[in-house]
């Protein structure tokens, strides 16, 4: 049996810089991996079968991105193999925080090797994109600095840091943000000249609409901007805020309203599997 973690990641900026025709948003983003991490369990089946082995709160089996990874990993290779996959979520659903997406890079990563596929990471990356936008950067495996819809990656080093991220008790569906009528579409372009950006600069495009749309959003962001620069993660409704070190992030934590949910998590150098592909 194989146990792999799936780790989160931050938009730690994220601007709308136009529409491609086929209506897909094209981004700029800066992409950081935290240690808030699910954690998967693969166990190999000799039948072809792929089966999730737990419940897994309002996502039916088939729907499941890893069930759809290990599926599409069979019939890109014919690979008779299957798998047994248990998953404990540790990252809130439906929050920006790439959840899904991660768990479904992991199992790329880790049925390439459990089954000995020896795919590349590009082509793992390239069937990622297959499952959602996000994905690639997690086969990736490096901070990044992404274009396009969020699949044309440079490798970014960052600095320690630490995070204070809060879980505000609302779902924000993301094309619910996306199709909304007043989300900006037309930041200019900034390449990677945003990187040296002081962090008080950094935005996220999309965080007006979901702060009209969701108030909790709003009062979550409100809270944590008195102790630091607040922004929402990809499309909500996580937001967080980052500090030099733990002492100082959890002790921010503790100082938010009680009711406010949420965990100190440190920022990766780069994904706990890289070295797998």
């Amino acid at each position: 049996m194989l146990t792999c973690p799936a780790p989160a990641k931050l938009n730690l900026f994220l601007h709308v810089v136009g529409r491609r025709p086929d209506g897909y948003h094209l981004l700029q983003t800066l992409f950081r991996f935290i240690d808030l991490q699910d954690t998967l369990q693969f166990e190999l089946r000799d039948d072809g079968e792929v089966h999730r082995t737990n419940n897994v709160e309002g996502v039916a089996e088939e729907q499941d991105l890893c069930v759809r990874a290990a599926r599409l990993l069979q019939a890109e290779t014919g690979c008779k193999l299957g798998v047994d996959i248990g998953i404990e979520k540790r990252i809130p659903m439906g929050g920006g925080l790439g959840g899904g997406s991660s768990d479904a890079a992991t199992t790329l990563i880790a049925l390439n090797r459990l089954w000995s596929l020896g795919l590349s990471r590009e082509r793992l990356m390239q069937l990622g994109l297959q499952l959602g936008a996000d994905v690639p950067v997690f086969v990736f495996g490096e901070n990044a600095f992404a274009e396009g819809v969020g699949e044309a990656l440079q490798a970014c080093p960052l600095p320690e840091a630490w995070y204070v991220v809060l879980f505000p008790p609302v779902h924000v569906p993301t094309a619910q943000i996306f199709t909304h009528p007043e989300l900006t579409r037309d930041s200019v372009s900034s390449t990677m000249r945003a990187l040296s950006m002081p962090q008080t600069q950094l935005r996220n495009d999309l965080q007006q609409v979901a702060c009209k749309l969701y108030p909790e959003v709003a009062r979550h962001i409100d809270s944590l901007s008195h102790y630091g620069k607040a922004m929402m993660t990809g499309s909500g409704a996580c937001v967080f805020a980052e500090f030099e070190s733990r002492d100082q992030a959890e002790s921010v934590l503790q100082k938010l309203p009680k009711e406010m949910r949420g965990v100190v998590a440190q920022g990766l150098k780069k994904h706990p599997l890289h070295d797998w592909v």
